[in-house]
């Protein structure tokens, strides 16, 4: 029974010593988040402080969740979009008849929850000034006006340049798309009641800022959002603990329309209609 007992410990112990070594050698990663802002500044597509248009009206949405296509490290203000470190491609899909990103195998987080979770060593060793996103898909709360009476709702905002859409629901209501929708797509349900829509956006009507609009343009159409670190990321190789990056967005007033009555109030009952639904600035932070 002695020799038994001995035995059963000293596997325990090696077990044990194993899984602390194994612990130890834990390879630190690259985690990438989102976090939205309805006070950070609020910017044009060239990166430049932005007020509303006359006869324009805007509101600060609450969002609940986001996707991303794209995520790519850019060392300086002349790196060409993908000659940085490209760490996220998302998939894409010809199924609707031209290239589009595939919605169904999009991830969609929560503020706060881990977007990416890659090994920090496919980031390239380097310095890096600015993070470049292409943002995909919103979904968040706005508010309404119909006679009168203010109610919430949500919206589902497709951004990226082209996206296949099979069928997707807001609450119990559902949209059978299957096809392509070119960026600016939309479809609104009333919180809680039985009223849904869906629209398109004038077409290059989504604000994406890029402040290296002049060294370092983006397709038109494209939704890749550029911002700058307060301090550079700089990546030796020797890590021993994970990066968190988290992408600060601008929701500062991004549900813009155009106004019948000029009150403030979105009412799309009397002719109301979208004119951008744009992220209105990105500031990348890091933790090591």
């Amino acid at each position: 029974m002695k020799k038994l007992l001995f035995i059963t410990l000293s596997s325990l112990s090696l077990l044990l010593f194993s899984c602390s070594k194994d612990d130890s050698n834990s390879e630190p990663m690259l985690i990438i988040k989102f976090k939205f802002d309805p006070t950070q500044i609020r910017l044009n597509n060239l990166g430049q402080p932005s007020v509303l248009a006359a006869g324009h009206a805007a509101q600060s949405p609450q969002f609940n969740t986001i996707s991303a296509h794209y995520v790519e490290f850019a060392p300086n203000t002349t790196t060409q979009l993908g000659s940085g470190s490209i760490v996220y491609h998302a998939p894409e899909t010809i199924i609707g008849g031209s290239n589009a990103l595939d919605f169904d195998q999009s991830k969609i987080v929560a503020e706060g929850e881990t977007f990416l979770k890659i090994p920090l060593s496919q980031l390239n060793s380097g310095s890096y000034e600015w993070l470049r996103v292409s943002l995909s898909y919103q979904n968040y709360q706005i508010n309404i006006r119909h006679q009168n009476v203010d109610y919430q709702g949500t919206l589902a905002s497709f951004i990226g340049f082209n996206t296949y859409i099979g069928s997707f629901s807001i609450g119990n209501n559902f949209f059978d798309v299957n096809g392509n929708r070119a960026q600016g797509f939309w479809a609104f349900a009333l919180n809680n009641q039985a009223y849904s829509s869906s629209g398109q956006a004038p077409a290059n009507a989504t604000t994406v800022p890029n402040p290296l609009a002049s060294t370092s343009p983006i397709p038109a159409g494209s939704c890749v959002v550029t911002g700058k670190f307060p301090t550079n990321l700089v990546i030796t190789g020797n890590e021993t603990n994970d990066v968190v990056v988290t992408l600060n967005l601008s929701t500062n007033n991004s549900f813009e329309w155009q106004e019948v009555t000029s009150d403030g109030k979105f009412e799309p009952s009397i002719g109301e209609n979208v004119v951008d639904m744009g992220i209105r600035g990105l500031i990348p932070t890091y933790v090591k």
